[in-house]
């Protein structure tokens, strides 16, 4: 009896372990989002870099919109200006707190949308190593949390997709403890497998509370392929609303 006494003392301490790693990752999670919120709406110009394993680089120039949504999650629009190529293409993205997100491709040479079913969401946006999903808001609705450990002046929290069509088994997050800011994101496939790396550097403040990285790295550890993000010319507040984030506007951009 009181060796069953002790073992069940220890599983209830396990289990109150495991519950605290998970509010408090949850915490940290919500705490980042708050501290974030306020944009309204933004706009940036990005240059896309794509590096295959032999190192040859391929440029892409693009920009993107973001209406931020208190009630669900924000909307963005994404378009491409160069190399002719890839020219007029556009992507429009509805995150979603609950439930898949909402994504259309238009694709000029066809003049016609096509909308992203979810189980392709894992694949490959434009060719580079961010998936169709990475686009989406980082809804904190989205996930289930659970706090590993204070390393490096960063709060490691490791995160679980709830979307059964996502690419990813977990995501561990590292948040800057002095800002709550994101530095590193580690994503790991289907079977459990580190995938990829997405470094944030470079950050600017906007606004007196927005934090931005001019540049995303984003490492394939299994191909050996890079995406280099580089972000300039960040606009907020510009009065964006729900009709500049249609299927409508979605072929506009793309003209």
């Amino acid at each position: 009896m009181k060796n069953l006494i002790i073992a069940l003392s220890i599983a209830f301490s396990l289990s109150a372990l495991a519950q605290s790693a998970e509010q408090k990752g949850l915490d940290v999670a919500k705490k980042a989002d708050l501290v974030d919120q306020g944009f309204e709406s933004s706009s940036v110009k990005l240059t896309m870099v794509l590096t295959n394993k032999q190192g040859q680089e391929s440029t892409r120039y693009l920009e993107t919109k973001t209406l931020e949504l208190t009630e669900d999650g924000d909307k963005s629009l994404i378009v491409f200006n160069s190399p002719k190529d890839v020219e007029g293409t556009a992507t429009l993205t509805f995150t979603h707190k609950v439930g898949s997100d909402d994504q259309w491709l238009y694709l000029p040479a066809l003049k016609r949308v096509k909308r992203i079913s979810s189980s392709n969401k894992s694949g490959p946006f434009m060719g580079s190593e961010f998936a169709y999903e990475d686009l989406s808001s980082q809804e904190v609705e989205k996930y289930n949390y659970k706090y590993i450990e204070l390393k490096d002046g960063n709060h490691v929290v490791e995160r679980y997709p709830l979307d059964p069509k996502s690419g990813y088994t977990k995501q561990v997050v590292y948040w800057n403890t002095d800002n709550l800011r994101i530095e590193k994101t580690d994503f790991y496939d289907r079977k459990g497998a580190l995938l990829k790396t997405l470094v944030y550097q470079d950050y600017n403040l906007y606004l007196g509370k927005h934090w931005r990285a001019n540049t995303f790295l984003m490492e394939n550890h299994q191909t050996g392929k890079k995406t280099k993000l580089i972000f300039k010319d960040y606009d907020f507040k510009i009065g964006l609303s729900d009709n500049d984030f249609s299927q409508n506007s979605l072929v506009r951009a793309g003209r």
